[in-house]
């Protein structure tokens, strides 16, 4: 592994107690080129997370608050009229970023939420007809907050298969949180920011080294049989797209690279599985009915495949 990235995950995670497998999940996300949704109630540290990996990472960083009122033309810009020079000029949202943060995606309209996942896919915006390319690496970590309905406007499914994972934010066991209390109450500056341990130009060749990570054939067998799964199955009512083996397949490679390996084994896939599929798979009623878990379910899915040898 680069010796930078490596001391990237040891200050973060000394910064963000408590969340060791999230945190190594969202940054092979990112790794993977892919963007993240984080779920979890409000208090959990889920911007502090995603601000402490921007410091860290370099880069250009924004964040939005996400707001009912919040238009499409306040993420990526807009044309306004130059008086003096008697034309139009371009003003660049905060989208022109590297690292975008997404506060409380579900606050905002489902016009301005379209506007921000299309650029995820096409990583272009279009200001009044013209085209503009955004920043090679670009990534959106969007939040969202579970238990709050009023209102809120739900991301529709075929939005959040945009997103590349998405984590469950729990609270930390009771030995992490009091030491992030006793931490906050011993820092006489909370929010000091950590210098940045990489650059994008690094980021960008530990990009192209996790591509060279070996994917045999039967490990991609297994991510298909997985996928398949889930649309074979009478647990879950919408089974998984082609862009779920696609996502599984890139984050066990860069999961495989943060475990030092230049090859994925089976435990690779089965590590990303639940993140990756969570949003992308729809319970079937009887099982909702049943107080069954989304994860329970990906987990019994995971365990009646042959694994490979």
């Amino acid at each position: 592994m680069n010796h930078q990235l490596s001391s990237l995950i040891t200050t973060y995670e000394k910064r963000i107690l408590g969340q060791t497998t999230n945190l190594r999940l969202m940054l092979s996300a990112i790794l993977a080129g892919g963007h993240v949704l984080l779920e979890g109630v409000p208090g959990t540290g889920k911007t502090q997370m995603v601000r402490t990996l921007s410091n860290l990472l370099g880069g250009n960083f924004n964040r939005i608050q996400f707001t009912p009122d919040l238009l499409p033309s306040d993420i990526t810009g807009s044309a306004i009229f130059n008086l003096k020079e008697n034309t139009f000029e371009t003003i660049k949202g905060p989208i022109f970023s590297n690292i975008l943060l997404a506060d409380e995606i579900n606050r905002t309209p489902a016009k301005t939420q379209a506007a921000l996942l299309e650029a995820m896919e096409e990583k272009q915006v279009t200001i009044q007809g013209e085209t503009y390319q955004l920043p090679e690496v670009f990534f959106v970590v969007a939040t969202q907050n579970p238990i709050e309905f009023e209102g809120t406007y739900p991301l529709p499914e075929a939005q959040q298969d945009r997103f590349l994972f998405k984590l469950h934010i729990d609270f930390p066991s009771l030995e992490d949180e009091t030491n992030v209390l006793r931490n906050v109450m011993k820092s006489h500056d909370e929010d000091a920011l950590d210098s940045a341990v990489l650059d994008m130009k690094t980021f960008q060749e530990i990009q192209l080294a996790i591509n060279d990570i070996t994917l045999s054939d039967d490990i991609l067998d297994y991510v298909m049989k997985l996928v398949r799964k889930t649309r074979e199955s009478e647990s879950i009512r919408f089974g998984a797209s082609t862009r779920a083996a696609i996502s599984i397949g890139k984050a066990a490679k860069a999961w495989a690279y943060l475990a030092e390996r230049n090859y994925v084994t089976p435990d690779d896939v089965k590590m990303v599985a639940k993140p990756a599929l969570r949003h992308r798979i729809q319970l079937a009623p009887h099982m909702e009915l049943e107080g069954v878990s989304l994860d329970q379910v990906i987990q019994e899915l995971i365990g009646a495949i042959p694994v490979p040898r």
